[in-house]
């Protein structure tokens, strides 16, 4: 039990439908539905849509999303892929002609076809109860009227709007300057697109004038992008990827996204006794940091969008002998030569319903605004997934026509005995199979309440940018870490955010959302 004399949150109880999100009115839209009949896939959708308006700079209708869903009633889980490929027209070669050594983050090579509309499309026809148009409404009503900016969504706006490009910078700027906490932002464009979702399913998102405005827009900007690429953006329907940990089983989505990866790093975290170890210490936060060193570079060289080494990655004694590599007293500078002989923004959402329904999803532009591009007439965010693919050729994730780019995004859930017992997420870009391997750490390893392991401190071995250390981290561990070779940094931003519901045996559903968002969850 946390605290009451500190400053902090308590989890949510409720019985009959929880939903955590990290923007209190998608929260509430979440729950306003389930309460009007729908049920989880029905609730997930809408807060996904008021998250296009709440939080512009994190995801959009020109972004992609991952879905894990388990049905009522039934303990199988499935997976949706929602993410877009690179148009037909696509050329590395031009690419690296250009004088290019990676994929730019920004601008028009990073942009690939928006996937997350017609995946949601398809989850409302396969699994929801009420029709879009009374989904879309509260979305289109924010849109219209306009919603209060938040103060994290202020914080990460004054960041990102030095990205924002022409069209882009009309649309998501209020005369050209980021706004303020609590002043209003539109987007009547958006209303306008979300209004012919309403009423016609994907064909009024990939087809027709509001098609046509992103493909001329992409056109105009440089882009080989055509309608025919446009057309054929399907989601894919797959069979989760999991792991075991602490006597529970992580499920994840298999690549193109990064899923693994995750699996991969508890794996090589269970050779060690981690429970012996203070959850707030050095040592603790080295191991992790090794193994996600080890585990991100497994990444690096595998996941793409048809993984050959998919079955290396999660083997066990692939785990122990990248183990092997980790000195408990010293950091490795650099993992890909280690371990040659042994081979940034998004929204994350979950709801429960009261036949226990459970979606996890998270929806993203990737970086802040994504390609900081939008189409001209209705202002359409064009993610810069893109940017994902390497160069490098002949890599599996090499750029390529019609390919999808390995994915930062990642929903996940926990299955105990059987019976799927919490849907979660952790956004941060490349830091999310990092943030679910201490999420689960934190659950199993030191027994810590829902609430706390998202709210514990958190630290990251992010490459070139060091290894951050959250300020909820002692002067004496950031010492200690040094020490041992660390370059730590103060990261500008907190490190991720999150968002989780447990599924009690009891009835009762428990719901948590991570203080580094403005999000919370509501139950009833």
């Amino acid at each position: 039990m946390r605290d009451f004399h500190l400053p902090g949150r308590s989890a949510v109880h409720a019985t009959n439908g929880m939903a955590a999100t990290s923007h209190p009115l998608a929260a509430l839209t979440a729950i306003e539905v389930l309460k009007a009949g729908g049920n989880a896939a029905d609730a997930a959708i809408a807060a996904a849509m008021v998250l296009n308006v709440a939080e512009p700079q994190m995801c959009g209708l020109g972004g992609d999303c991952f879905v894990l869903l388990k049905p009522p009633g039934d303990e199988r889980v499935i997976a949706l892929n929602g993410s877009g490929r690179a148009p037909l027209g696509l050329d590395a070669d031009q690419i690296r002609a250009e004088g290019h050594a990676t994929v730019p983050i920004h601008g028009i090579h990073s942009v690939t076809l928006p996937g997350a509309v017609d995946a949601f499309c398809r989850l409302n026809a396969d699994w929801g109860l009420l029709g879009l148009d009374q989904l879309l409404a509260p979305a289109i009503h924010y849109a219209d009227a306009g919603i209060p900016v938040s103060p994290r969504t202020a914080f990460d706006w004054a960041t990102d709007i030095a990205d924002l490009q022409g069209d882009a910078l009309e649309f998501y700027s209020l005369g050209g300057k980021a706004p303020v906490a609590g002043q209003l932002f539109r987007a009547p464009g958006l209303a306008e697109v979300m209004r012919r979702i309403a009423a016609e399913g994907r064909q009024g998102f990939y087809d027709g004038e509001v098609a046509e405005d992103m493909i001329a827009s992409l056109q105009a900007l440089g882009g080989r992008h055509t309608q025919e690429d446009l057309a054929v953006t399907r989601c894919d329907l797959a069979a989760p990827i999991e792991g075991s940990y602490g006597g529970v089983d992580l499920l994840e989505h298999p690549p193109n996204g990064q899923g693994a990866t995750a699996i991969l790093m508890l794996n090589i975290l269970a050779q060690f006794d981690l429970k012996s170890l203070d959850p707030l210490g050095a040592a603790r936060a080295h191991l992790e940091a090794e193994a996600a060193k080890l585990a991100y570079d497994a990444r690096n060289r595998f996941i793409a969008d048809r993984t050959a080494r998919l079955d290396h990655m999660l083997s066990v004694e692939t785990a122990q002998r990248l183990a092997a590599l980790i000195d408990p007293k010293r950091a490795m500078p650099d993992a890909h030569p280690v371990s040659e002989a042994v081979h940034k923004d998004t929204v994350y959402l979950t709801v429960v319903d009261r036949d226990r329904m459970a979606v996890s999803l998270i929806y993203s532009v990737f970086w802040g605004f994504g390609s900081g591009l939008a189409s001209r007439k209705f202002g359409i965010n064009f993610q810069n997934r893109g940017a994902g693919f390497t160069l490098e050729r002949g890599h599996p994730n090499e750029a390529g026509p019609g390919k999808r780019p390995m994915h930062t995004i990642i929903p996940a859930m926990l299955r105990q005995g059987g019976r799927v017992i919490m849907p979660f997420g952790v956004m941060g870009g490349a830091y999310q199979p990092n943030g679910h391997a201490r999420v689960v750490s934190n659950l199993t390893d030191y027994g810590m309440e829902l609430q706390e392991a998202l709210d514990a401190p958190r630290c990251f071995a992010a490459g070139e940018e060091g290894m951050q250390v959250e300020r909820g981290y002692s002067n004496a561990v950031r010492a200690e870490l040094a020490e041992m070779g660390h370059p730590v940094t103060l990261p500008d931003t907190p490190i991720g955010g999150a968002q989780a519901i447990v599924i009690g045996q009891d009835g009762v559903l428990t719901g948590a959302s991570d203080p580094r968002k403005d999000g919370c969850a509501l139950g009833y």
